[in-house]
């Protein structure tokens, strides 16, 4: 699917159109591990996702907050793609701010078929019912500038 517009229009047509975002982690020796996650957002800021807090991933972020997120169209033809690139903070998200936060994905998961999410179906940081809610707080965007040379991103502005 191709978009236009402003860069932010772009941009923020990439992250609503998909329902995955790449969440790249690194353990503490920094051995990188990357993986596919459903994800909800709030603001084009908060990105949600829940997952075992057993999964590489998820460990990783306990030893190692920061991350690295890319949200991108896969289907479109050889040399058109464009992606969001997002630095942010990660963890899982506290029994407190847990039910306002599952009510950001639970929107979003409805309305690609899935369900409504409860604090019953997930548990704390420990991990307890065998699922976790977790939230990364971006602190830069960026897309690829398309102008010929590689890797040149530049920042996009999404939120206020």
């Amino acid at each position: 699917m191709a978009f236009s517009g402003s860069p932010a229009e772009v941009a923020h047509g990439i992250v609503d159109a998909n329902r995955y975002m790449v969440l790249a982690t690194a353990d503490n020796a920094g051995t990188p591990w990357s993986s596919p996650v459903y994800f909800a957002h709030r603001g084009y800021r908060e990105f949600f996702w829940v997952s075992s807090p057993q999964a590489t991933h998820s460990r990783n972020i306990a030893v190692r907050p920061q991350v690295g997120i890319v949200v991108f169209d896969s289907s479109v033809a050889i040399g058109t793609g464009q992606g969001v690139y997002m630095s942010a903070v990660a963890a899982a998200v506290d029994a407190a701010e847990a039910e306002d936060a599952l009510t950001v994905f639970s929107r979003r998961s409805v309305t690609h078929g899935g369900r409504v999410w409860t604090v019953e179906d997930i548990a704390d940081a420990q991990g307890v019912s065998g699922l976790a809610l977790y939230r990364a707080v971006a602190d830069e965007h960026s897309m690829l500038a398309k102008d010929g040379q590689p890797d040149h991103r530049v920042p996009v502005r999404l939120t206020d």
